[in-house]
Formats: structure tokens, C-alpha cells, sequence
């Protein structure tokens, strides 16, 4: 299997192989978080893969009456072919936030179990980022860097959800950390992730 379609596979179970939640985190400020237009961010340089897993995202926000957008509907080729600056992504969350965004749904690949990790820097699986930008731009190179990941057999993968909201701190309200079994089918794993991720932020009184 390419290493690109590896990169947001993140998502992916199937046949044998198995999705787990391994942790989740919720800021102690919120008790209910419900989100009105969300854009849903899936980290991959396969376009196929990222497409995949943004749609169905999207389609299950929607099930349950939230609007939400894929990233790929917003960010063209040329913004996510090069490196962004915190200048540019504090202007993306102002953008966000004039066409009434009140939060992003983050999804990556952080690291894999069989300790080939995609740079050294991966493996600080417990950094917590508390902003948007600051996440982006910690992991942004999964987008561009070809070397920025190699074949791995378990991966760590992360969603994370960010509030845009108006006169609040754009700060991080949710996360869960999952790992995934090397896919077989990508449909399935996909399916499986964003059920995991629904049920856990269902069960936390977060959008779901």
C-alpha cells in the first residue's frame, strides 16, 4: 500500500483489523457543546483518501442536523502545497468565523506502533494543543513532505475540535485519540473511526 494513501488511512479498519479509543479529553469549562456549522479537517496528501473521510464526516455531522463543510471545499491546492504561517491561519479562523463557523473538526495521523514514526518529532504523542493554527501548523507537512511518513502496522490517530465561536477563546473543547490496525478496506475503517468518534463525543454532550 502507498504511503500516501497510508497518511489519513488513519481511518481505516476492516476484515480483521480493529479501531480502539485509546483516551479522550474535554475541557473541564464546557458541560454541553453544541456546534451550528462546522468545518471538518482531514490531514492527507492522497486527495482519494482525504475526500473519503471528509464527506462521510460531513454526511454524519448532517445526519444528526449540523452544517458542515469539508476543508477541501475551502482550502485550495495551493494553500495546502506549502508551508502556512500563524499570520495566515489566524486570517483563515477570521474567514471562518464571518461565514459563521463556530468550530473545526481536526482528524491526523500522529505515530504508529511499530515505532517508524513519520519524523522523530512524532513521537511526542502527549503535546497538547490548545489552538487551531497551533495544530496545523505543528502538522501541517503531512500535506507536502513525501519523506513525512513511512509503512507503518498500528496507527495513532487524533480528532480534535476547535471552537471558532464568537467572543470566545479559539481554543481546543475536545479530543480523542484512537488507534487503528493497518487497513484492509478504506471504506470500512473510515466508517468504523467516525462511528468511535460519534459515539465517544455523543456519550461527552459534544455536538453529537
Amino acid at each position: 500500500m502507498r504511503p500516501q494513501i497510508l497518511v489519513l488511512c488513519l481511518l481505516l479498519l476492516a476484515g480483521c483489523s480493529s479501531t480502539k479509543l485509546v483516551s479522550t479529553w474535554k475541557s473541564p469549562e464546557i458541560v454541553l457543546f453544541d456546534a451550528y456549522k462546522v468545518l471538518v479537517v482531514g490531514m492527507a496528501q492522497d486527495v482519494n483518501v482525504r475526500t473519503e473521510f471528509e464527506t462521510r464526516l460531513v454526511e454524519k455531522l448532517e445526519e444528526k442536523g449540523v452544517e458542515a463543510v469539508r476543508s477541501l471545499d475551502l482550502f485550495d491546492v495551493e494553500f495546502t502545497s506549502s508551508e502556512k504561517s500563524e499570520e495566515e491561519l489566524s486570517e483563515v479562523e477570521e474567514q471562518l468565523l464571518d461565514k459563521g463557523f463556530d468550530a473545526i473538526l481536526f482528524t491526523k495521523v500522529i505515530g504508529t506502533e511499530n515505532r517508524r514514526t513519520f519524523k522523530e518529532r512524532m513521537n511526542r504523542f502527549n503535546d497538547m494543543y490548545t489552538r487551531f493554527s497551533s495544530d496545523y501548523l505543528e502538522h501541517q507537512d503531512i500535506y507536502y513532505d513525501s519523506e513525512y511518513h513511512k509503512t507503518f502496522n498500528i496507527y495513532t490517530a487524533e480528532t480534535s475540535l476547535y471552537c471558532i465561536c464568537v467572543d470566545k477563546e479559539r481554543e481546543l473543547i475536545w479530543r480523542g485519540n484512537l488507534e487503528i490496525m493497518e487497513p484492509v478496506k478504506v471504506e470500512k475503517t473510515i466508517d468504523s473511526y467516525i462511528k468511535r468518534i460519534a459515539d465517544a463525543m455523543h456519550e461527552q454532550d459534544v455536538i453529537f
